[in-house]
């Protein structure tokens, strides 16, 4: 920091950030593992000198303090090596949801201006794709045995590290610059970048660490989420800030029976999977019978059914349980609901969380009365910046000098908060968000479709899937259901398609012309899936 001025060597003594925490740990616990991940490992010295090489490779290639860099893999060491990496720079990580198809990726490294992209082999064709649509996108480094099909100038990831230095760089990244753009979809149907910063993502940390008591060193973590969700990546932040060790699982695959072996061999003292996961696991034969270290297990994204909570308590008992709801905008976590309290207030969300103000209101952003629905409203340091590239859309969400959730809850004596509808309108599948405007958006685009309304029905694997309700332009000619489907998986990541397709005269609309969908969900919710 040689060429800082006085003032600017007082700011960076005080700076904290998660790009300098690996190599604060680095130096307290150099050999304690940082993360595994089938087999390999990283301690934390070897992850502070890789993600020194990584950041120095960055800048080699041009990238600069906030310019964008996109990264497009599955779980394993080299994403959190790249979050890491782009954060002590002081660049902008811009993740992006390997399911995605070729044009998805492309929209959100256009909007996000990225200069550089970071991705695995296998997802060669899709950011191949895109770099050619954006010339301005620079440079990729391919993480895997071959750039081949990455497109023209890719680099392999290693070479990239093996020819820079891991001489300490020291950085000073203000804790109000942006750390990450992450594109949640909206009523529009279009992708947002919701825009966090290091402060944002340091308090939303030590506001999990303080409600769930994570601390010390012998801490380990096990999640079934993918890395570019913001839930994942919170939770490798609790433990790597605490100096523990967090246990990878490979996207795309969960199997019950490992992760029980898994929780019992790695002395899983944290773990985190949605509802049905937690269901499966529960189901193991045997599993009540093996010795596990656990400390917290933790479950959100949809609600448990009381069987599977009664289950969870059951097979770990004594262990505190927790639920959490919240969104991308709010680094996420705004409120929890404590597995004690699970049974007793079934269906709510629970109470705010330290640091994290929330409000009731109506459309003129009054309160209402204790009980009655209103969309709730948030204050605290955890709220996002704003939306990349999209005053307007930011203007609407901080109307009233509150954050504007879009759910509709409600709140009782107690204080705990019910989500009552999703003024957003999304479906919740497996733990993965979909909004339905963007279904919607894809479906239309179809020729043959005057006009669609997509709803959430139940499934008994992914909780929700989306169900499409389309009126037809020619009703003596409509298109057939695995024909839309197919259309969608053409423009949609597949998770996002509807898993069924009806065809109906018309939509049920009100008095100003608002499809109410409330009338589709009573009419088609438990039909079967065709």
């Amino acid at each position: 920091m040689s060429g800082l001025d006085p003032q600017e060597r007082l700011n960076a003594a005080r700076r904290m950030s998660h790009g300098e925490q690996i190599a604060r740990i680095a130096r307290k616990l150099p050999a304690k593992v940082a993360f595994r991940f089938l087999g390999e490992q990283r301690t934390f010295a070897e992850l502070d000198r890789r993600v020194t090489r990584l950041a120095r490779a960055l800048a080699e290639r041009g990238v600069e303090f906030g310019d964008r860099v996109a990264v497009l893999l599955p779980n394993g060491l080299e994403i959190v090596e790249a979050y890491f990496a782009i954060m002590r720079l002081g660049a902008i990580c811009v993740p992006i949801n390997f399911r995605l198809v070729a044009h998805e990726v492309a929209h959100i490294a256009r909007d996000s201006g990225a200069r550089a992209l970071i991705l695995h082999e296998e997802l060669a064709e899709a950011g191949a794709k895109a770099r050619a649509e954006l010339p301005a996108l620079g440079f990729c480094l391919v993480v895997g045995a071959s750039t081949a099909a990455a497109g023209a100038d890719a680099e392999l990831y290693e070479q990239a590290l093996a020819h820079a230095s891991d001489a300490p760089l020291t950085l000073d990244v203000p804790e109000h610059a942006p750390a990450f753009i992450m594109y949640t979809s909206g009523t529009t149907g279009r992708p947002k970048g919701a825009v966090l910063s290091h402060f944002n993502l340091i308090m939303n940390t030590m506001n999990s660490m303080i409600e769930m008591g994570i601390r010390g060193s012998e801490e380990v973590w096990l999640s079934g989420l993918p890395l570019f969700h913001i839930g994942a990546l919170n939770g490798i932040l609790n433990y790597v800030m605490s100096g523990g060790t967090s246990v990878i699982q490979p996207t795309g695959h969960f199997d019950a029976a490992e992760v029980v072996d898994q929780l019992e061999r790695e002395r899983i003292t944290g773990a985190f999977f949605v509802a049905s996961q937690w269901q499966a696991i529960c189901a193991v034969p045997g599993v009540r019978k093996r010795k596990f270290s656990l400390r917290r297990i933790a479950w959100g994204a949809s609600s448990a059914l009381p069987s599977v909570l009664q289950a969870m308590a059951e097979t770990f008992p004594g262990v505190p349980m927790y639920t959490f709801f919240g969104q991308t905008e709010m680094s996420s976590v705004t409120t929890m609901l404590d597995g004690k309290d699970a049974i007793r207030k079934r269906g709510s969300v629970g109470q705010p969380v330290i640091n994290v103000e929330l409000r009731i209101v109506d459309d003129e952003m009054r309160d209402v009365p204790r009980g009655e629905a209103g969309e709730v409203v948030y204050r605290a340091p955890t709220v996002m910046q704003g939306y990349w590239n999209d005053p307007e859309a930011t203007a609407e969400a901080f109307a009233g000098g509150w954050f504007h959730s879009g759910d509709i809850c409600r709140m009782d004596e107690e204080g705990y908060l019910t989500v009552v509808d999703r003024k957003k309108d999304m479906i919740i599948s497996g733990g993965e968000n979909i909004y339905s405007a963007e279904v919607e958006a894809a479906i239309e685009s179809h020729p043959e479709v005057r006009e669609v309304a997509v709803i959430a029905v139940p499934d008994p694997k992914w909780m929700e899937t989306p169900k499409a309700v389309i009126v037809p332009r020619d009703p003596a000619h409509p298109p057939s259901p695995a024909e839309i489907i197919a259309h969608c998986a053409e423009r949609l990541a597949s998770y996002k398609k509807p898993s069924s397709v009806v065809i109906a005269d018309e939509l049920p609309r009100n008095a100003s012309g608002k499809v109410l969908k409330t009338v589709l969900r009573e009419k088609y919710v438990g039909e079967p899936i065709n």
